[in-house]
């Protein structure tokens, strides 16, 4: 599928960017497959280790560790360049690999999970600090479709292909074989990241970012584990983890995205308010359909499939349009998302209409691919030379927030009101109210300017 017209593809892909548009591509498509993947290997490789009371311990620590990489390499990215989070980034990330696919025991596989971690959190940071040095303005449409097409691609293709590894060899080629790949990414962009140096302009001293890096880490961590395993004991951690997490947030986000404040304030929270909505529900959308309705695993697969097909072509259309207004795709690619969200009102309750996800969940996924790369590109395009990193790292941190909430809301209702279908409703009605909430914020996000 094209992502953009002959001469932005022949600026992306010529001698002076090649190298570093298919490093950026494969840095990203190899972080998301190794995300997507892993999950369908997991069975097996807790199995063999004799640790199946473990078993979501392998995504926690991956998560706590990408939370701390993102916010520490932003920081850095802002303080000192992209340099040592795009080189040592991929080999922390690389290492980790190859620590977890040699793993004969569980605090080794988790000591793996955690160098992963941390080196896929600072590296994407990097990433989108080297974008902002080397393409210019009118290429960013283009190279966020890309990236979008990085992150779509593997969620259709890790889980059969890391099934098909598991079952073919072994659980540790999961890791093991994607490490000549990261090593070939890390040397594509080494160029571009050799011509990038220190910012000239000394960014505000943030204090106490590292304590609040760690306390995001442990809140957003705690907040996931409560979601896996929905209970008492989950209540209160959930609880102690937002005692946690609203000091670190006041240090972490840029000041005034409670209050949706105009310009980057609001960027960050539509972020959050995106992928919030679209994963709090995308986590759920199979179990309605196979316990509500009786579909098996297989079809039950098949609108997050074509969601995902959807956000894939509207990222690629968007690219291709490089001269509409950013807020403008932004508040479409949400009010596609509130359609597609609300109506699995008519979906997810005993009486509703299974098929109809297909269509909802395709407005969803078109959402996604509008919103998602229209907040990356005002991200940047508002963002002085020493803040990108910031604002970059802040926007993951609000995605990754909103969506152990609300995945985790999700499990809490499910504990509380017994059945798919009593629960999943309500789910999607708070889901649907955040969408229109960025529907109405999102003429916000053009800022002052």
């Amino acid at each position: 599928m094209s992502t953009a017209p002959a001469p932005v593809r022949a600026e992306l892909f010529g001698p002076e960017r090649r190298a570093t548009t298919i490093g950026v591509v494969l840095l990203i498509s190899l972080v998301a497959f190794e995300a997507m993947g892993v999950g369908t290997a997991m069975p097996a490789l807790v199995a063999d280790l004799g640790a199946l009371e473990l078993y979501g311990w392998p995504f926690v620590a991956f998560l706590a560790a990408s939370v701390l990489g993102t916010v520490l390499g932003g920081r850095w990215c802002d303080e000192r360049g992209p340099r040592l989070p795009l080189v040592g980034g991929p080999l922390l990330f690389g290492v980790g690999l190859v620590v977890a696919g040699t793993a004969t025991a569980m605090p080794q596989l988790l000591a793996g999970r955690v160098l992963q971690g941390f080196g896929a959190g600072s590296l994407s940071v990097g990433v989108f600090v080297l974008i902002a040095a080397v393409y210019p303005q009118r290429l960013r449409p283009a190279v966020f479709g890309l990236i979008s097409s990085a992150w779509v691609l593997p969620s259709l293709l890790g889980p059969p292909v890391s099934g098909l590894v598991t079952e073919t060899f072994s659980w540790h080629w999961v890791f093991l074989g994607l490490v000549p790949l990261v090593l070939v990414a890390a040397a594509l962009v080494v160029p571009a990241v050799r011509r990038t140096g220190r910012p000239e302009s000394v960014p505000q001293a943030r204090p106490h970012t590292v304590a609040a890096a760690l306390g995001a880490a442990l809140g957003v961590s705690a907040l996931s584990w409560a979601a896996q395993n929905p209970g008492a004991v989950a209540a209160v951690t959930a609880l102690a983890a937002v005692v946690v997490l609203v000091p670190s947030m006041r240090v972490l986000l840029p000041r005034g995205v409670f209050r949706a404040a105009r310009g980057v304030p609001t960027v960050v929270a539509a972020r959050g308010l995106l992928a919030g909505a679209f994963f709090g529900l995308n986590a759920y959308l199979p179990l309605a359909l196979t316990d509500t309705h009786g579909w098996s695993l297989t079809a039950a697969g098949l609108p997050l499939l074509v969601g995902s097909l959807g956000w894939s072509a509207a990222a690629a259309w968007q690219a291709r349009r490089p001269e509409l207004p950013r807020p403008v795709l932004l508040r479409a690619g949400l009010a596609l998302l509130a359609t597609g969200v609300a109506g699995m009102l008519l979906v997810t309750p005993a009486w509703g209409v299974a098929w109809l996800a297909f269509p909802f969940w395709i407005a969803a996924g078109v959402g996604m691919g509008l919103g998602f790369s229209s907040v990356s590109y005002l991200v940047l395009s508002q963002s002085p030379e020493g803040t990108v990193g910031f604002h970059t790292s802040a926007a993951q941190m609000a995605d990754q927030l909103m969506v152990a909430v609300t995945v985790g809301a999700g499990g809490a209702l499910l504990a509380l009101l017994v059945t798919p279908a009593a629960a999943l409703p309500v789910l999607a009605a708070a889901l649907a109210c955040l969408a229109v909430l960025g529907v109405v914020l999102a003429p916000r996000s053009a800022g002052t300017g």
